[in-house]
């Protein structure tokens, strides 16, 4: 029987959200149960103008692409700090992928023993009980997937 050699892996889908910080905070928890590592993982989409005209316009989109490259960098950063502090006690890798975020988790779910989001990020439906990021996770996923559930919001009615 060969013994694993690499801790296991997690990924988890983060936004910035409530949710998504939830998430990362389980996904710290379980990687530190069982000797694993995190991948926190942020999309972010650039849709360049096919109508631009010229040189000028194509540079400048360019240049704000990586700028919001850059944006989302320091959203990650910020949130991974500010979700499981700066030693969470595990690794905890930060990616940043341009792509849609339901196709970018599904990606890394490919190489993933555990993928987790949040049940809804910043878009949607407050009330949602699921997002559709975490939905088209869950359906196309490579391997298990866990949903995390944020608190009780103190200001809701429910």
């Amino acid at each position: 029987m060969s013994e694993r050699t690499i801790e296991p892996l997690i990924v988890v889908g983060v936004d910035g959200s409530n949710h998504s910080k939830e998430a990362l905070r389980w996904a710290v928890a379980q990687a530190a149960m069982t000797g694993g590592r995190v991948h926190a993982v942020m999309a972010w989409e650039w849709n360049r103008n096919p109508f631009a005209i010229g040189p000028t316009a194509a540079e400048t989109a360019d240049a704000v692409a990586v700028t919001a490259e850059e944006a989302a960098r320091r959203k990650l950063a910020d949130t991974v700090a500010a979700a499981v502090g700066t030693s969470p006690g595990v690794p905890v890798f930060r990616r940043v992928e341009q792509g849609s975020p339901a196709q970018v988790l599904v990606d890394a779910s490919k190489e993933a023993d555990l993928t987790v989001v949040g049940t809804r990020g910043y878009g949607g439906f407050k009330g949602a009980l699921l997002g559709s990021v975490s939905q088209q996770v869950v359906q196309y996923s490579a391997g298990t997937v866990v949903i995390v559930r944020e608190a009780q919001d103190e200001d809701e009615d429910d």
